[in-house]
């Protein structure tokens, strides 16, 4: 029922350098942030960014210095994944609207 292979979505890539799409789920914490910025400077262009859940988009519950209150303060974020946890819908229907988003884009590089 939740294939992603069905949207052109299933090569796994465990090397930024090979990858072009990031998905970060969970709180993050301050000290792993460098280490986040890294992995998405090492990757190819273009990337895109998906934030799912509510703890990678905005600390979630998790309100503390110690927890970055949304990834996007740090690194670029193409789409939101809403939910505490997202539902699998939901995270399928981001990728759908990342693929919309990239097809837009390289329309635009054609016209």
């Amino acid at each position: 029922k939740f294939d992603m292979g069905r949207f052109g979505a299933e090569a796994m890539r465990f090397s930024p350098r090979q990858s072009d799409m990031m998905i970060v789920s969970g709180r993050v914490s301050i000290k792993m942030m460098p280490v986040l910025q890294k992995i998405y400077r090492q990757m190819a262009e273009p990337k895109w960014v998906i934030s799912m859940g509510a703890c990678a988009s905005t600390g979630g519950v998790f309100d503390t210095y110690s927890t970055v209150q949304g990834i996007d303060r740090f690194i670029p974020v193409d789409v939101y994944v809403p939910g505490c946890p997202p539902r699998p819908e939901t995270v399928i229907d981001a990728v759908i609207k990342l693929q919309k988003k990239i097809e837009s884009e390289r329309s635009k590089d054609y016209q």
